[in-house]
Protein backbone atom coordinates (compact mmCIF):
# COMPACT_ATOMS: atom_id res chain seq x y z
CA UNK A 1 0.00 0.00 0.00
CA UNK A 2 1.15 3.05 -0.84
CA UNK A 3 1.74 6.08 1.90
CA UNK A 4 1.81 9.60 2.38
CA UNK A 5 3.91 10.61 5.19
CA UNK A 6 2.95 13.84 6.91
CA UNK A 7 4.10 15.29 9.99
CA UNK A 8 1.31 15.34 12.76
CA UNK A 9 1.12 19.47 13.05
CA UNK A 10 -0.47 19.24 9.31
CA UNK A 11 -3.25 17.68 11.26
CA UNK A 12 -3.93 21.30 13.02
CA UNK A 13 -2.60 23.01 10.47
CA UNK A 14 -4.05 21.53 7.66
CA UNK A 15 -7.02 19.25 8.29
CA UNK A 16 -9.10 20.17 5.23
CA UNK A 17 -5.74 19.89 3.22
CA UNK A 18 -5.27 15.78 4.51
CA UNK A 19 -9.04 15.18 4.52
CA UNK A 20 -8.82 15.89 0.65
CA UNK A 21 -6.02 14.10 0.38
CA UNK A 22 -7.12 10.79 1.77
CA UNK A 23 -9.94 11.12 0.11
CA UNK A 24 -9.00 11.61 -3.52
CA UNK A 25 -5.67 9.60 -3.31
CA UNK A 26 -7.33 7.06 -1.84
CA UNK A 27 -3.74 6.29 -0.39
CA UNK A 28 -3.02 6.47 3.75
CA UNK A 29 -1.64 9.16 5.42
CA UNK A 30 1.64 8.17 8.35
CA UNK A 31 1.88 10.98 10.70
CA UNK A 32 5.18 11.29 12.31
CA UNK A 33 5.90 12.57 15.86
CA UNK A 34 9.17 13.54 16.21
CA UNK A 35 10.35 11.92 12.74
CA UNK A 36 8.71 8.65 13.23
CA UNK A 37 5.67 6.88 12.10
CA UNK A 38 3.01 7.60 14.68
CA UNK A 39 -0.76 7.12 13.09
CA UNK A 40 -2.21 6.34 10.35
CA UNK A 41 -5.18 8.35 8.73
CA UNK A 42 -7.43 6.64 6.35
CA UNK A 43 -10.15 7.37 4.51
CA UNK A 44 -13.84 5.74 5.43
CA UNK A 45 -14.12 3.83 1.84
CA UNK A 46 -10.91 2.43 2.27
CA UNK A 47 -11.50 1.60 6.22
CA UNK A 48 -15.07 -0.12 5.42
CA UNK A 49 -13.08 -2.03 2.27
CA UNK A 50 -10.16 -3.19 5.10
CA UNK A 51 -12.82 -4.21 7.47
CA UNK A 52 -15.11 -6.39 5.33
CA UNK A 53 -11.88 -7.99 3.87
CA UNK A 54 -10.54 -8.77 7.07
CA UNK A 55 -14.10 -10.03 7.75
CA UNK A 56 -13.79 -12.31 5.01
CA UNK A 57 -10.42 -13.50 5.98
CA UNK A 58 -11.37 -14.40 9.44
CA UNK A 59 -14.69 -16.54 7.91
CA UNK A 60 -12.06 -18.30 5.01
CA UNK A 61 -10.01 -19.24 7.85
CA UNK A 62 -12.68 -20.79 10.73
CA UNK A 63 -14.16 -22.36 7.03
CA UNK A 64 -10.48 -23.81 6.64
CA UNK A 65 -10.36 -25.18 9.79
CA UNK A 66 -13.77 -26.72 9.94
CA UNK A 67 -12.41 -28.79 6.78
CA UNK A 68 -9.17 -29.75 8.54
CA UNK A 69 -11.04 -31.03 11.75
CA UNK A 70 -13.56 -32.75 10.19
CA UNK A 71 -16.41 -30.44 10.79
CA UNK A 72 -18.05 -30.38 6.55
CA UNK A 73 -21.73 -31.35 5.59
CA UNK A 74 -22.44 -32.75 2.00
CA UNK A 75 -23.80 -29.67 0.16
CA UNK A 76 -27.29 -31.46 -0.63
CA UNK A 77 -27.94 -31.45 2.80
CA UNK A 78 -27.04 -27.77 3.31
CA UNK A 79 -28.94 -26.14 0.51
CA UNK A 80 -31.88 -28.32 2.20
CA UNK A 81 -31.64 -27.27 5.84
CA UNK A 82 -31.54 -23.23 3.54
CA UNK A 83 -34.72 -24.12 1.86
CA UNK A 84 -36.38 -25.23 5.14
CA UNK A 85 -35.08 -22.33 6.78
CA UNK A 86 -36.19 -20.00 4.44
CA UNK A 87 -39.86 -21.66 3.97
CA UNK A 88 -40.24 -21.89 7.47
CA UNK A 89 -39.65 -17.85 7.42
CA UNK A 90 -42.32 -17.62 4.68
CA UNK A 91 -44.97 -18.83 6.50
CA UNK A 92 -44.04 -16.50 9.68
Amino acid sequence: MDVIIRPSADVRNHYNEISKLVRESRKAVILTVNGRGDTAILGLQEFNQMEAELELLRMLADAEDDVKNGRVEPVENVFRDLRAELQNRKSL
